[in-house]
């Protein structure tokens, strides 16, 4: 294979929940010359399987899937590591003379892999000890009463009960002297090496997808979502708090396991928060430039063979 511009290309496969981006990623492998990457901030997890709709081990068998099972739920894993991660694993499918396909619906990763990452200070010990002392003394919704003083923007997008992400916000201020936002606003500029091919599934009709979200959240409990996270949580002796546990759908079933909600409140709130979920993603689909990103319908009939026909043109563009 030889390509003909001088950057290769590499596709993106970009969509809310349930709008099928798996399925569309699988018949794309079984047709073009490609290796594919998960953008899923949830499957980095091991043992993290029902919830995160990942695929079975026989999928991944006959095809592998990377920047899957990454940690075990009781680490962390950043937008910069990913982005480290996906250029590494990018430069090899394509030494291999294949065409890496990127495919997720963590926004954050595809801007971060994209764009680079602002520059914001490395934690500080001290300081975090320090917020954490006012906080046990305050509580949570004082110190994001605190962040609103100093960063009215970033306040307004975090909850005050989200005690991970006030206190990195109010260390960022206090470490800066400046706004986390207004630091968010001057990215870092970083080289993407690969021409994009980029694909937004976009529902025609929401309600259908909410009734796709409301399908596969009711299958994830008959298939045993709830068993899979008690053990998961016994195994690794995790708390709601923790970022694996913060997930969609495994927050909502910490709460059933504590006994904070009942079992028909964890159907519901597990569906809402998917369907936030993909508002959220939605958002930042819309926000691209239309010109950079060709959609489709992910509701419609025929989407596998106008995803492809549609590839097929883009890469005989870039690639003999």
């Amino acid at each position: 294979m030889q390509y003909l511009t001088r950057l290769p290309p590499a596709i993106f496969l970009m969509g809310p929940t349930a709008s099928g981006k798996s399925r569309i990623a699988l018949d794309i492998a079984e047709n073009f010359p490609v290796e594919i990457i998960s953008v899923d901030s949830a499957q980095v997890y091991r043992h993290l399987d029902i919830g995160t709709a990942k695929p079975d081990p026989a999928t991944l068998t006959q095809t592998p899937h990377h920047l899957i099972n990454l940690i075990d739920p009781n680490q962390h894993y950043s937008a910069a590591q990913f982005r480290h991660d996906a250029l590494n694993v990018m430069n090899e499918i394509t030494q291999r003379n294949k065409i890496p396909l990127l495919v997720g619906g963590t926004m954050l990763y595809f801007r971060a892999l994209q764009d680079g990452l602002s520059i914001l200070p490395s934690a500080d010990k001290n300081l975090r000890l320090m917020l954490e002392n006012m906080a046990n003394e305050l509580g949570w919704p004082a110190m994001h009463q605190k962040l609103e003083e100093l960063d009215q923007e970033t306040a307004a997008r975090i909850k005050p009960t989200d005690s991970q992400r006030i206190q990195r916000a109010l260390e960022v201020c206090y470490l800066t002297q400046k706004p986390m936002s207004e630091i968010l606003r001057t990215p870092r500029q970083a080289d993407f090496p690969y021409q994009k091919i980029s694909i937004a599934l976009i529902p025609g009709d929401r309600s259908q997808l909410h009734r796709r979200i409301e399908e596969r959240f009711e299958a994830m409990l008959n298939h045993g979502l709830i068993d899979e996270v008690q053990s998961i949580r016994q195994r690794f002796s995790l708390d709601i708090e923790f970022p694996s546990m913060r997930c969609v759908g495994y927050r909502q079933t910490c709460l059933y396991l504590d006994n904070k909600i009942n079992s028909a409140e964890l159907r519901e709130m597990g569906i809402a928060a998917t369907r936030q979920l993909a508002k959220r993603q939605l958002t930042w689909l819309r926000g691209m430039k239309t010109d950079e990103v060709k959609e489709f319908d992910c509701l419609t009939g025929d989407l596998t063979a106008q995803v492809q026909h549609f590839l097929h043109a883009a890469i005989q563009k870039q690639v003999f």
